[in-house]
């Protein structure tokens, strides 16, 4: 239903679901590989850190294997499109306002806070799992391996015991 104060209603949850899906299938068709977004943020990362620090950043294990133009890579333009996709459509169906999500009980430092540390964390995990949700979950369940039908069976887990523990936070 349209709220003059919210915009314009949400795209139908199955239909966005087929279409990320058909998106899917367009990267593997066109670009031969799934989706994802931490490798782009790694290689953003190793961009600035060359701006800063190059010779440290090219001698890095890490880092240094994607040379002086880290920033050429297919994920870093995926994750542009989406950035700049998610600001038109919220601009398109009158979403933008400054403001922080949260409960009604839930003070919003707290929230900031909160959310800061899960960022860091889940941020830790990516890397440490080699590829973010998109990346396991998505594309990691399309292709049918072990370890992207278990990231997502844990994360459907992990989010259904957190949504259990904070369900006091939210509850407006």
């Amino acid at each position: 239903m349209y709220n003059e104060q919210q915009g314009n209603p949400y795209l139908n949850p199955y239909l966005a679901g087929f279409l990320l899906g058909l998106t899917l299938l367009a990267s593997f068709l066109i670009l031969g590989t799934g989706l994802g977004a931490s490798g782009g943020l790694a290689r953003i990362s190793a961009w600035c850190g060359l701006c800063i620090n190059p010779e440290s950043i090219l001698n890095s294990e890490y880092f240094g294997a994607w040379g002086a133009q880290p920033l050429k890579y297919y994920l870093v333009f995926m994750l542009a499109g989406i950035l700049l996709g998610g600001f038109v459509s919220a601009f398109v169906n009158r979403r933008i306002q400054i403001q922080t999500e949260r409960g009604a009980s839930c003070p919003a430092g707290k929230r900031l806070a909160l959310a800061l540390i899960g960022g860091i964390i889940a941020g830790f995990a990516t890397r440490l799992a080699r590829g973010c949700t998109s990346g396991m979950a998505l594309t990691g369940t399309a292709l049918l391996t072990t370890g992207g039908v278990a990231f997502l069976l844990a994360t459907f887990a992990g989010g259904y015991l957190t949504a259990y523990m904070f369900r006091r936070q939210w509850h407006d």
